[in-house]
């Protein structure tokens, strides 16, 4: 029987392998992102950059906990100088941490001031340049005469993050596209798409392609279809920019969690995707679990336990939620380990075939415990997660708390 491809990556629906998109290496402090390298985490602290003393501190939270790269706020000059003191004092008193500025709002002094401090400047297409609202069509003449205004204040940016070898991300976000694309293009992904290839297009000709690529939106569709349709254009323009995903302003709790996977995940699948940010409404200290489980579901990074666990039934033989949680108690601070735990025999050996361990109930007050597929040893229900920690360290992969 013919087997059709997938009518996204046009590979075969029966591949399971994430073939991701092979983009250029962007170094951003001692980080890379694409170029092969592993899909980098990122996240923003809430800090004034004003409060030296608290955005070190902020940034080093981040960092110990394994964001990778940190983005910081920059609204005025006197912020821009003030990120020369928070890599200074990160340097002093912790380790270099990559750094990211995000200008907004006419920042073109702003930016060049803090390209001076950080590894990476973020910039808003639509919010960039001002350009006075005309609430109408804009004629090919008029589109150009602004786009020649943002080439002549975006050229010293990127001159100057180019000599410098930094590193510049497009961020484009749906809800504030300027007019004349809203205008020409609709409030819509192409608008997104085009506003970014504008300023790629002026990078290239000052021959600057250290650029990371965002096109974001609080609505999951409009972000998927967003970033689709660039990694079309992409492809059409031979282009090879890595991309930074995330659904903006994505609220908090346990929706907050899901509407950012249900954007981000797909993309990642196929192969879409080399750095992510999961923006919740909460400390951004919560935000790096989410990124981390979101990479490791999909097999991009193996960071923690992976625990595969029946939904429990009729058929099972311990209360299987309670001896879960003890197992990612004892477990939980391992790294690639698999470890199953499985109700009863039914689907326990099969099911968890892929397992490093498994915790397995056979018979009533007794648990099976595997090695792979091969069953080791039975012993009283009372003594499992001790014994799974000794079949662990028997093999010599368990490393104390």
């Amino acid at each position: 029987m013919q087997t059709l491809p997938n009518p996204t990556t046009n590979r075969p629906l029966t591949d399971t392998t994430i073939h991701r998109r092979k983009t250029r290496p962007v170094k951003v402090g001692n980080i890379t992102i694409g170029g092969g390298y592993p899909v980098v985490v990122q996240s923003m602290i809430n800090e004034d950059t004003l409060d030296i003393d608290g955005s070190v501190a902020a940034i080093r939270r981040l960092h110990e906990i394994g964001c990778e790269i940190v983005r910081v706020t920059v609204p005025s000059m006197a912020h821009a100088k003030a990120l020369a003191e928070i890599k200074q004092k990160l340097v002093a008193t912790y380790q270099p941490v990559p750094l990211v500025a995000d200008v907004h709002h006419n920042g073109m002094k702003i930016a060049l001031e803090v390209a001076k401090h950080v590894d990476k400047v973020r910039i808003n297409p639509g919010l960039y340049v001002f350009e006075k609202a005309k609430n109408t069509e804009y004629s090919q003449a008029e589109f150009d005469e602004i786009g020649d205004k943002i080439r002549e204040t975006l050229e010293p940016l990127v001159v100057s993050l180019r000599d410098q070898g930094k590193a510049m991300r497009i961020g484009v976000n749906h809800g504030s596209l300027a007019e004349r694309m809203l205008f020409t293009y609709g409030d819509t992904p192409k608008g997104m798409v085009e506003s970014a290839l504008e300023f790629i297009r002026i990078c290239e000709s000052l021959d600057f392609r250290n650029i990371v690529i965002s096109l974001k939106a609080s609505r999951v569709p409009v972000m998927v279809a967003a970033y689709r349709l660039m990694v079309q254009r992409m492809d059409e323009l031979k282009m090879d920019y890595p991309l930074h995903l995330g659904v903006t302003e994505a609220g908090d709790g346990e929706y907050g969690r899901i509407k950012s996977t249900a954007g981000i995940a797909p993309l990642l699948a196929d192969g879409i995707g080399d750095t992510i940010r999961v923006s919740i409404t909460e400390s951004p200290e919560k935000e790096i679990p989410v990124c981390y489980s979101i990479l490791q579901a999909l097999g991009l990074r193996k960071t923690m336990v992976e625990y595969v666990a029946c939904p429990s039934c009729g058929r099972t033989l311990f209360n299987l939620e309670e001896v879960l949680h003890k197992v990612r108690d004892a477990t939980k601070h391992l790294t690639g380990l698999d470890i199953a735990v499985m109700g009863c025999i039914v689907n326990g050996p099969g099911e968890m075939a892929d397992a490093d361990y498994g915790y397995v109930g056979k018979q009533p007050g007794f648990i099976s415990l595997y090695r792979g597929r091969e069953e080791i040893k039975k012993v009283p229900e009372s003594e499992g997660v001790t014994e799974l920690i000794n079949l662990i360290k028997a093999d010599d992969r368990w490393i104390d708390p």
